[in-house]
């Protein structure tokens, strides 16, 4: 497989070949062209001053025998072929001072003189290999009457000099000129390649994801392609590092989140086993606390399952037309339910109509779920949590309000990464956090439905979740 340099070297090289094949060519032909014109506007100079001679001799001396008498000796030190024929068609002078040519070309030169001789025409005849002649031929008028035509012709070898001359020097530059070019363009060609082996020599030393910090230094004094190619490399290697540190920080929670219910489960289930008073209280309290881990692991495990589905695009949507504000009083019900005994005050706000739209009902259900649960369990006692559900032209928006203690600014922007958890005092005393997971989840059942959620808080204030989803749903599944 050929290198860059060595293509570009090669195609630099066939690239200038054809430019001056086809520079010569046109050359070449515009020469001979100009050449040829140029012998035409001879031979009608010179058939000129011969029918001028032809007339003054006719006046002088009268008819045609007298007439040629007075030729012969001027047409002898005639430079070109020079041809006169009576009205009969007969040839009455022929003059060649080339003396190539026979009988035959002579008779062809006739019958080229005898045919159409109303007017001046000029063409050319091939009389033999490498042998040519480019002819005029006029009407002879105001002579003798019994002469018909005259035919004036020249070699074109004399016209072909120059541009053959033109094209042997071509021939032998062109192998030097492209010997000089192919060095050249084999040079240019690596200055050019350099920029990017040193950028594939910097890449060959990122082997692994502990590299990934390192960027490809920019030089300035590089082409744009090869810029924006650095460019568009570091940014490759900025998402890499990010994913990189996402994936281990995912596996590290993720092992610490199982780790703490297994070391429950199995303490639980040995206390169990060497509990001495068999089937009483003091055995079933750590099988009670021995199921409550199972369920939180099984229910982080499912989680973690909904993610990675979702991250691989496997978690399809199981869609449905349903009215929005039964979900909303599904939730709202919840709610209740959780704030009993905490003197939380639970409110609704949904509009009159109908607000129909294509959604996943489980997954809906799941996300106000999520947001009423957090919004219960990070408000104070006495405090108020509100459901709201509202349209506004072609989007439907549903907020969970909550008057807790807020979150501060600075975590705003982790609120929804995997496993991120606040400062535990949002927590109330002697209730277990929960595992970080479920405004991941949420974030992507939003996004899944083509729509966003966002976070407004102030610490001490209360906090507000705002989702927002397309009437016309453009599903992500």
């Amino acid at each position: 497989m050929l290198s860059i340099r060595r293509r570009l070297t090669v195609g630099y090289i066939g690239a200038l070949a054809l430019t001056m094949l086809l520079f010569g060519a046109i050359l070449y032909v515009d020469r001979r062209s100009a050449s040829i014109t140029d012998l035409d506007q001879r031979l009608e100079v010179e058939a000129d001053l011969s029918l001028r001679y032809l007339q003054d001799l006719y006046r002088s001396f009268g008819r045609l025998p007298a007439v040629l008498e007075g030729t012969l000796e001027y047409f002898k030190n005639f430079r070109h072929v020079l041809i006169l024929v009576s009205q009969n068609g007969q040839m009455v002078l022929s003059n060649d001072p080339t003396a190539q040519i026979d009988s035959a070309g002579f008779e062809r030169l006739r019958e080229r003189a005898t045919t159409g001789f109303d007017d001046r025409r000029v063409g050319s005849l091939e009389l033999g290999p490498n042998f040519t002649l480019r002819f005029l031929v006029v009407p002879v008028r105001g002579s003798d009457p019994l002469l018909r035509s005259m035919l004036v012709a020249a070699d074109l070898r004399e016209v072909s000099f120059a541009p053959a001359a033109l094209l042997r020097s071509m021939l032998v530059t062109a192998p030097v000129v492209l010997l000089v070019s192919l060095l050249l363009g084999y040079s240019l060609a690596g200055n050019s390649i350099r920029p990017i082996e040193q950028v594939v020599g910097e890449l060959a030393a990122i082997t692994d994801g502990r590299s990934l910090h390192r960027r490809l230094p920019v030089d300035r004094r590089a082409s744009a392609e090869v810029a924006t190619l650095v460019n568009a490399v570091n940014g490759m290697f900025a998402r890499l590092e990010q994913s990189f540190a996402a994936q281990q920080r995912f596996v590290a929670d993720a092992s610490h989140e199982l780790k703490t219910p297994l070391m429950v489960l199995r303490a639980g289930v040995e206390r169990a086993l060497t509990s001495e008073s068999g089937s009483g209280g003091d055995s079933l309290q750590p099988l009670d606390e021995s199921l409550e881990e199972v369920n939180r692991m099984s229910e982080l495990v499912d989680n973690l399952l909904t993610l990675a589905r979702a991250d691989e695009g496997r978690a399809p949507l199981a869609v449905t037309e349903c009215d929005v504000r039964e979900l909303v009083s599904e939730a709202a019900e919840t709610a209740h339910i959780l704030a009993e005994g905490r003197n939380l005050s639970v409110g609704t706000v949904l509009p009159d109509h109908e607000v129909t739209m294509l959604v996943d009902r489980t997954r809906i259900r799941q996300l106000l779920l999520n947001l009423v649960t957090n919004a219960v369990k990070y408000s104070q006692d006495g405090g108020e949590v509100a459901i709201e559900l509202s349209t506004a032209e072609d989007q439907v928006q549903l907020a969970v309000r909550d008057t807790g203690i807020g979150i501060a600014a600075g975590d705003l922007p982790h609120i929804f990464d995997r496993f991120w958890r606040a400062d535990p005092v949002r927590s109330r005393e002697g209730e277990r956090t929960g595992s970080g997971l479920g405004l991941a989840i949420t974030k992507w059942i939003a996004e899944a439905h083509g729509g966003t959620i966002t976070v407004q808080s102030r610490p001490g204030r209360g906090t507000v979740f705002t989702v927002s989803l397309p009437r016309a749903a453009k599903l992500v599944v």
